[in-house]
This record gives C-alpha cells, structure tokens and sequence, in this order.
C-alpha cells in the first residue's frame, strides 16, 4: 500500500488510477493497525485495486475534503468517483465481496 503524505498526492492518485482504495487511518488508533494487514491481504486478489494509505494527523485536510469523522475509513473510487465507504468495524467478508462486484460490473 503506497503512503501519500498530502491531499494533492491524493487527488493526483485518483486521477491517475482507474480504480483506487483510500486507507485513511491515525496512528495511535488500534483499530486501524489491526485492520490495514487484513485489507492488504484481500487486496493482493485485486491486482487492478490502487491502495493508498493517508494518515489523517498528517493530512489533517483529509477529514473535511473526504468528510471522515472517524478511522480508519476505507473509500472505494472508481475514475475519482466514490463508489463506497467502510468506516470503523469492517467486515472483511463484506469489503471483499464489495470490490469483487465492482469490478465484475466494470469488467461487463
């Protein structure tokens, strides 16, 4: 998963990637260390997935442009658009079975 370190690197992703995760976590959450090595283990079965990862205290600008209120958040975008949001407790199963159907849609 590519670190960005400011909100133009990722608004530069978005538009350079068809198809891009944006992992938005804290440092001090747990949650977000426990969660990130499980998102990037389903992400390996989607080679086509853009991951990128923004720490929020770094880029504190990312809470308003992307109207997070809490981590860590995982927002799906397809061509810069946002298809979905996972934000907190994700069910791995579920965000799995998400990007599987979007890419399915988009390969149709």
């Amino acid at each position: 998963m590519e670190e960005v370190h400011s909100l133009e690197a990722i608004k530069s992703k978005l538009e350079a990637e068809k198809l891009v995760l944006l992992y938005i976590s804290r440092p001090n959450c747990s949650v977000c260390h426990a969660l990130l090595p499980q998102v990037e283990k389903v992400l390996e079965e989607f080679k086509s997935v853009f991951p990128i990862h923004a720490d929020a205290e770094e880029i504190p600008e990312v809470a308003g442009e992307f109207s997070i209120f809490t981590v860590p958040v995982l927002i799906m975008f397809v061509e810069g658009k946002e298809m979905f949001r996972k934000a907190r407790f994700v069910p791995i199963d579920e965000l799995q079975s998400q990007i599987s159907r979007l890419i399915e849609m988009l390969d149709n």
